[in-house]
């Protein structure tokens, strides 16, 4: 048996290539949208994919299930688990508790494990050619690296109210009757990693086996002692922020992602058609270089994607295909790179990026206002109507803020502007924790219209200077005013 692990750092998502060398069959599970890594794993095994599988309906990113059926002729299954709201809106063989999927000498046992979301499953792998025992499980979202995927998604970024009670306590009876009814030296591949937000405490080893979380996990104690209570307000305490996006991917990851076929290379884009397209609204500039470039002067009106390790991210938080009809422009020295980028803006479901331009020469170009927290204090002293941002994670705010800043998660600013004043209201300054964050929420909030300050060296930079200073913290921004 073959089992290969494909992970995105963008979004710390794992699918995997599961292979029946006797066969040279290969079964896929959680693909994501740009797909040409998966054919080329396959051939790289001698193998060809025939079955790809979910094991839900994800909030984080798009699905490549449809795409990579249809690039291979490979037969799709999903969950008939949770209910009518719960039910895909395409083509695909159901799964249900206990159904199996045969793959040469291998063999895929679905289990229902609901809680982070109602239809979930998860995959018990037995490879027929040593054992009839499982010994491989795919669990999604069910169960991480030391946690387990939150159940307060479909709250958060779904539009539900107070699911998270009930997800909770179905965790708590799948973790008890199901994961924990496994032999401990069954291994652990979970769909996500450190760093996303499926979680609050998610642990970067890229597996881990039944016995090991059994002892050492944070919820082993709670199942121990049969304390659901214990653990539901332990799993619910301290999620962090959803991003905004989540409600799209789930919207479009249940009806069935379109599908992109074999997709053009970005063309090169001149600077008079730039030109052109911006002043008209029908072309918007993706700026991909560093943050201390952008602010030493960049496209009025361009997103601020700062890297492509997370430029999946980053564009789900600055561009909403539903509101925004406009072709992307990607600043990249060649056409593979500007592919690089497409490939990230995909798995997001943003598929508006047509071109690239290798240079800003000969467009208009401005430097995005920035202020020093030597400044700050009289700037908002001075200034009643403007509004400190705060846009970080909310349990970052929690743990330490500039003293009268509001928080706003930066994938949460361009969906959520009723939680903002008006536009003409004045400005927002705004920050994050070191500027990162903030240049991709600054720009995006410019570009919607609004006046915005960042805040040099964001909290991190406040906070050292602050640290210099004899006058308490809460006076250092006028927070008392």
């Amino acid at each position: 048996m073959l089992l290969e692990r494909i992970y995105d750092e963008d979004l710390a998502q794992a699918s995997y290539l599961i292979g029946c060398q006797a066969t040279g069959e290969a079964l896929v599970v959680d693909p994501r949208r740009d797909v040409q890594q998966y054919l080329d794993l396959a051939a790289h095994h001698g193998m060809r994919i025939t079955v790809v599988a979910e094991t839900h309906i994800h909030a984080d990113f798009l699905s490549g299930t449809r795409e990579l059926a249809a690039a291979t002729g490979a037969t799709s299954y999903v969950s008939g688990e949770g209910g009518d709201d719960w039910t895909y809106g395409f083509e695909a063989e159901r799964l249900h508790e206990g159904d199996t999927i045969t793959l040469g000498n291998i063999t895929l046992t679905a289990r229902h494990t609901p809680g982070h979301t109602p239809e979930h499953l998860s995959y018990l792998i037995t490879d027929g050619a040593f054992t009839d025992e499982p010994g491989y499980f795919l669990t999604g979202d069910f169960v991480f690296s030391g946690d387990v995927g939150r159940p307060d998604l479909l709250d958060e970024a779904a539009g539900f109210q107070d699911t998270r009670f009930a997800g909770a306590k179905q965790l708590f009876a799948s973790l008890r009757n199901v994961f924990l009814t496994l032999p401990d030296h069954v291994q652990i591949h979970p769909g996500h990693g450190a760093g996303s937000a499926c979680g609050k405490a998610l642990g970067a080893l890229p597996s881990t086996t039944v016995g090991y979380e059994r002892r050492f996990a944070w919820w082993a104690t709670y199942l121990a002692n049969d304390d659901e209570q214990g653990f539901v307000d332990e799993l619910l305490s301290g999620q962090p922020d959803a991003h905004a996006y989540f409600a799209r991917m789930k919207r479009q990851n249940r009806q069935g992602p379109a599908l992109l076929g074999e997709r053009p290379a970005p063309r090169a884009v001149s600077t008079d058609a730039l030109a052109r397209g911006l002043s008209e609204g029908t072309l918007a500039l993706v700026d991909t270089r560093p943050v201390d470039q952008v602010h030493a002067g960049t496209v009025p009106g361009a997103l601020a994607i700062p890297s492509l390790g997370k430029a999946a991210t980053h564009i789900g938080w600055a561009f909403d295909p539903d509101t925004d009809d406009a072709d992307l422009v990607v600043l990249a020295q060649d056409a593979q790179t500007a592919a690089a980028y497409a490939d990230h803006f995909v798995r997001v479901g943003v598929d508006a990026l047509i071109g690239y331009t290798p240079t800003l020469q000969g467009l208009p170009t401005l430097v995005p206002p920035t202020i020093a927290p030597s400044e700050l204090g009289a700037f908002l002293a001075q200034n009643d109507a403007a509004v400190l941002l705060d846009v970080r994670n909310r349990t970052e705010h929690a743990d330490g803020h500039v003293p009268g800043s509001a928080q706003l998660n930066a994938g949460k600013v361009l969906f959520h502007q009723d939680q903002l004043p008006a536009k003409d209201a004045g400005p927002l300054v705004t920050y994050c924790q070191s500027g990162l964050r903030n240049a991709v929420a600054a720009a995006t909030l410019r570009r919607t219209g609004y006046d915005v300050i960042e805040l040099e060296g964001s909290y991190a930079g406040w906070s050292a200077w602050a640290a210099q200073q004899d006058t308490p913290q809460n006076e250092i921004t006028g927070a008392a005013r």
